[in-house]
């Protein structure tokens, strides 16, 4: 059977070898190889085609990017420091740039593949990217930006213009939506359909963009917006399916509304009125949300003549310290109480190249510990890397840690190792206390020396806008100044805590914020500050 179907085979194969190699004894065959040729001619023309068009459209891509990469390459850190330009970085790393492997791959590009292949697994995520959104919106809110203002990119502080297309704004506003954010949502989804009306050229169509937005509006309450929005989109496309249900549902509600309305006023019911098109963000988990934020615009900030008053600059050798003696601090006060200095020169140039040279390989998403259980864990009211420094990575921490004590008066040994922040792109830690209250008495038990007495905190880059440091409860605000270092006590000297010192650090808006902290314990302390039953500082 086997032998059978072999000789079938061959047989075969003959006669497929004598029907190829005999075309050119007929005529008649070989004008079928004429038209074969030129369907063969047509495919390839096509392919050429196609191929010019798919390297054009990759020379037109490379050439904006080699652009965008003169410009970057020349000030990462100040590039970056705008943050359309942050988000734009992170979406076209995980966006923009599988698209174009998607088009490259069309074709047997091996060395482009095996090098983004490599290159693939240090792209940023889909959950960057996200984040990167967010952080945008953060900026948005803290500091009172209209949307179009951030998609023209004219943020304060930066030589950087980077704009939002209005697909960048749609992205926007969907990842808002996904995320049930309707406020934000709905502010997106009007500047993409702004610029859509400006004429600008986008991949969206403004029925999705509508399709979107009315549906989001309705969810805000407002179905008289809906229902004009609804009817703009059908006049666009009249066959949408969802639309069409919509917009008869939007009637109804409508007409519900308008009978209620017409209930209330005969029965002299007051009933909320909504401006249209007006909504409110609405409230959230921080109780001084609003303080807070005015702080961070630089409004709000208590400091008056009397106060003013109180404040002094002066020299500071901490109470005849060795180390200060010949070289004493400059000091100014910052706040009278809870009393907050600065310290100049805290750090040198030199120094702080250093520390963030040693803290960039360890860079990790900071955590905050649990309250009931001192775990560490990652929240999205602190939103920054940081990395911790020992004394023996570097002989410069160690010069560090014994100026801060000189400085002080307060020992290092019982304290913290040196704490590196960065805040990129809108970075932040919302109001928080450094020292453990009453209801979390385990936060440190497990470093066994006790609560976080004082605060010392180091500025190791200037911001060009955004990123200060400030005190919600007593409305004070500190700007970060490269070099310097702010100090403050979080307990009394009766070891009970200052909850006034409840602080924060604002979202950056233009630049990169470097810091470095060192929180000092109880334990070690008690012949530096004794002990007292009064609020003494």
């Amino acid at each position: 059977m086997e032998l059978h179907a072999i000789s079938l085979i061959l047989l075969s194969l003959c006669c497929i070898w004598e029907v190829q190699t005999e075309v050119f004894t007929s005529t008649g065959q070989m004008t079928d190889l004429i038209f074969r040729e030129r369907d063969l001619l047509q495919s390839l023309k096509e392919y050429i085609r196609e191929e010019e068009e798919r390297l054009s459209k990759i020379k037109r891509w490379a050439s904006e990017v080699d652009e965008l990469s003169s410009r970057s390459t020349a000030d990462p850190e100040g590039y970056l420091g705008h943050p359309v330009n942050a988000y734009k970085l992170v979406k076209r790393f995980n966006t923009d740039w599988s698209s174009l492997e998607n088009l490259v791959l069309q074709d047997s590009a091996k060395g482009f593949i095996a090098n983004f292949t490599f290159q693939r697994e240090y792209f940023p995520t889909e959950e960057d990217e996200t984040g990167a959104a967010r952080a945008l919106m953060r900026i948005q809110d803290t500091y009172k930006l209209d949307p179009d203002v951030i998609a023209k990119g004219k943020l304060p502080g930066t030589n950087y213009i980077s704009s939002l297309s209005a697909d960048d704004s749609f992205g926007m506003g969907k990842i808002a939506y996904h995320d049930g954010d309707y406020y934000h949502t709905v502010l997106w989804m009007q500047q993409a359909l702004k610029q859509m009306d400006e004429g600008e050229d986008a991949v969206v169509n403004k029925v999705d963009v509508l399709d979107y937005l009315s549906y989001t509006v309705f969810q805000l309450g407002d179905v008289p917006r809906a229902l004009e929005l609804t009817k703009r989109l059908l006049a666009l496309d009249p066959n949408h399916d969802r639309a069409v249900n919509n917009l008869k549902y939007f009637e109804k509600m409508q007409e519900k509304q308008k009978a209620e309305l017409k209930q209330n006023e005969s029965t002299n019911t007051e009933s909320a009125t909504r401006q249209p098109g007006v909504y409110s963000r609405p409230l959230d988990y921080l109780p001084e949300r609003d303080v807070y934020e005015a702080l961070c615009r630089g409004e709000g900030v208590k400091m008056n003549p009397r106060r003013q008053r109180r404040l002094f600059c002066r020299y500071h050798n901490g109470n005849r310290s060795p180390y200060l003696i010949l070289s004493p601090v400059k000091v100014e006060d910052e706040w009278d109480s809870p009393r907050i200095v600065r310290y100049l020169n805290a750090l040198s140039d030199e120094e702080i190249a250093k520390i963030k040279e040693l803290a960039k390989p360890k860079l990790a998403r900071a955590t905050v510990r649990d309250p009931k259980t001192g775990v560490l864990s990652v929240a999205n009211y602190r939103v920054s890397k940081s990395a911790w420094l020992e004394e023996n990575d570097d002989p410069v921490i160690a010069r560090v840690n014994l100026r801060m004590q000189a400085i002080t008066g307060l020992t290092v040994d019982t304290a913290e190792l040196l704490q590196v922040a960065n805040y990129g792109m809108g970075g932040q830690y919302e109001p928080h206390f450094d020292f453990s209250r009453k209801d979390e008495p385990d936060v440190f038990k497990r470093l066994g020396t006790g609560n976080r007495v004082a605060t010392f905190l180091n500025y190791m880059s200037d911001v060009e806008a955004g990123g200060a440091t400030v005190f919600p409860d007593f409305g004070a605000a500190i700007w970060p100044k490269k070099g310097t270092a702010v100090f403050w006590y979080n307990l009394f000297r009766s070891g009970e805590g200052d909850y006034r010192t409840r602080h924060a650090a604002c979202p950056v808006l233009v630049g990169s914020k470097w810091v470095s902290n060192k929180w000092f314990h109880e334990r070690g302390q008690e012949f530096l500050r004794p002990c007292g039953l009064t609020e003494v500082d």
